[in-house]
């Protein structure tokens, strides 16, 4: 067995979690394509060369942290610093109300559609979309659960009637037992390169000009609940954050919401 295998072993054996592992092994698969036999050289060179990059913070941070534990697994540590945390959001724009009513229009069946609530009307993660069971949907109560979520974290998410009545129509035409979202001919889970997928469809079907991934649906509902002036800290449990200066970011793409409570709070000296 390679020092790569024994690494994920060693992994396992220190209870890292499996989607944990998954993102280790694309990292690393590409780090030792390009490195071969890698020494703390090497693993620096590699390091500084993508931070040159225009490379997202979340990856960056995520190719650090495999390398440097890679590294250290096989005896060869390297010495390199975490990137600060953006004070921005990594996306300059988000989905308008109006362009994700257009999506919804241009659905051709009930399971797209019922992709796209969960995604709209919840701001679930491609993960969570994934891994949701029918079980956790609860229709009486319009909730949803998220059962294992970003660092194992369970939520409860409430979702609207309209986004109940779609989930109710789709389990009528597809009828599901455990997985909500399922591949169509072998009945096996939805993975998150299919839900990408099937949303960048959607998006060119409904003519939206912009790049559309799931992602950016919980972008733009994060912004729309904080434009509509939600409160802070319930939009942070619906989202899952688990610390308020990552759901604060969001302010930042709202001037009009700033504007809004400008014009409600402005002192009158007239």
């Amino acid at each position: 067995m390679d020092n790569v295998e024994k690494f994920y072993d060693h992994l396992l054996l220190k209870g890292y979690e499996k989607i944990t592992i998954e993102n280790y092994k694309r990292v690393l698969s590409k780090f030792l394509r390009e490195t071969q036999k890698p020494n703390r050289e090497r693993a620096e060179s590699y390091l500084i060369e993508m931070r040159k990059k225009d490379y997202s913070y979340s990856h960056i941070k995520s190719t650090i942290t495999a390398v440097k534990r890679y590294m250290e697994f096989i005896g060869r540590p390297i010495k390199t610093e975490m990137p600060r945390r953006p004070t921005t959001l990594p996306v300059k724009e988000i989905l308008t109300e109006g362009e994700i009513a257009r999506m919804f229009a241009t659905t051709k069946n009930n399971r797209e559609k019922a992709m796209l609530a969960i995604l709209a009307y919840c701001g679930l993660r491609n993960k969570e979309v994934c891994q949701l069971k029918v079980k956790d949907i609860d229709l009486d109560n319009n909730l949803v659960k998220v059962i294992g979520g970003k660092f194992n974290k369970d939520r409860v998410v409430p979702m609207s009637r309209e986004c109940s009545k779609i989930i109710i129509n789709y389990l009528n035409d597809y009828p599901r037992n455990s997985p909500l979202f399922t591949t169509l001919k072998e009945e096996k889970q939805y993975n998150g390169s299919a839900l990408r997928k099937r949303i960048k469809v959607i998006a060119k079907r409904a003519k939206i000009g912009k790049r559309v991934y799931p992602h950016l649906f919980r972008h733009s509902f994060i912004s729309h609940l904080i434009e509509r002036g939600a409160n802070i800290v319930a939009v942070q449990q619906f989202a899952g954050h688990s610390n308020i200066s990552t759901t604060m970011l969001y302010t930042h793409l709202s001037p009009k919401k700033i504007f809004q409570e400008y014009q409600y709070y402005m002192p009158s000296y007239q």
